[in-house]
């Protein structure tokens, strides 16, 4: 209830013991300590949702790309004239939907006469200087009984956006993703 306006001046004593009820109370506790925990919580959170994206951006386009590499390990692309275009849209057709193949993919594939060929001078490089995503690719798929490279590279646009996380590794903020196979193409002559 509250105090009407003609009611006496309360005393220093009366103000001591409203204190005390005051700092008695607890109602409120949970409250605060709630938002003491919060922002680390959160932090771990998206820390764990983040780094789970990631890997499983990771590994779907592992997968895609092991898939598509064994068009070319049984010889179906070299003897069916399949082009470049045609072998990056087959990466992007086994990757998942929200990998952006439009322009932010690049497929390289190289072969080699065998394994003690392949050096990091012969790889190609997926960052320019500038460490943006190369537009540089190679498309040789070579012919039967050779050693074959498949590297792809991917700019992984999310990694700019995950709050409390910085996975970018690019200029722009994004993370390069890559996966690679390397295998031997059968004798399919």
């Amino acid at each position: 209830m509250l105090p009407s306006p003609d009611a006496p001046v309360v005393e220093t004593s009366d103000k001591r013991s409203v204190l005390k009820r005051w700092r008695r109370d607890r109602s409120g506790t949970t409250a605060i300590e709630f938002a003491f925990v919060a922002t680390p919580f959160l932090m771990l959170l998206f820390g764990i949702m983040g780094v789970g994206l990631y890997f499983f951006t990771t590994f779907s386009l592992e997968n895609a790309v092991e898939q598509t590499g064994r068009l070319i390990r049984t010889g179906q692309v070299q003897q069916g004239g399949m082009t470049a275009q045609q072998f990056k849209d087959k990466v992007c057709e086994l990757a998942p939907s929200f990998v952006d193949c439009t322009n932010k993919i690049r497929v390289n594939v190289l072969n080699y006469p065998d394994s003690e060929a392949i050096g990091p001078s012969t790889l190609p490089q997926c960052l320019d200087a500038a460490g943006n995503l190369s537009d540089v690719t190679s498309f040789a798929p070579g012919d039967a009984d050779q050693v074959v490279l498949i590297w792809v590279c991917y700019e992984w646009a999310l990694a700019s956006k995950i709050p409390y996380l910085n996975l970018g590794n690019m200029a722009n903020g994004s993370r390069l993703i890559q996966a690679a196979t390397t295998f031997r193409t059968e004798p399919y002559n």
